[in-house]
């Protein structure tokens, strides 16, 4: 596992990603899309936000874009930050921290303190979950006690529903 990827998962960066661009396989926007499950609206949104940074190519204004392998690297460390819950904004400071030394402590550090915050927030959630589901099966064991207590049962319920 690179240094990029720890806390996020196996996305290869690799030393050196930089000048190895011109040799890696190079993606149009519509291969990378495809190949993540994204719209070419959302690549072209990370790029926007300065996530990725596509080399431009061909005589159009502007060019075209093309991402080579540091890009399809960031990109999956993009998606898989979005799926735990992290902001755009964290992402990207992240991501920014590689490039600040060789050890990646402080990208470490800052990814730690996410990752803590995050996992707070979701045993918070799963609490409040907790407490409501416990909370709708008190309600649904006294609305069943009630029915039984004037004469309706469960099986009767259901009957006056599909008739």
């Amino acid at each position: 596992m690179d240094r990029l990827s720890v806390g996020y998962g196996m996305a290869e960066t690799g030393e050196g990603a930089e000048n190895s661009r011109m040799s890696s396989p190079r993606l149009a926007i519509g291969e990378l899309a495809g190949e993540f499950g994204l719209t070419h609206r959302t690549i072209r949104h990370y790029e926007d936000e300065g996530l990725l940074t596509p080399e431009r190519v061909g005589s159009a204004p502007g060019g075209a874009r093309v991402y080579g392998h540091r890009d399809r690297a960031r990109l999956a460390l993009i998606c898989r930050g979005k799926r735990l819950g992290f902001s755009l904004a964290e992402i990207k400071d992240f991501l920014n921290l590689y490039d600040t030394d060789d050890a990646q402590i402080e990208q470490m550090r800052y990814m730690r303190n996410i990752a803590r915050r995050r996992i707070s927030a979701l045993e918070q959630q799963l609490a409040d979950v907790q407490q409501t589901l416990a909370e709708l099966c008190t309600i649904d064991t006294q609305i069943s006690e009630h029915l039984r207590r004037n004469g309706i049962t469960e099986t009767q319920d259901m009957e006056e529903k599909h008739s």
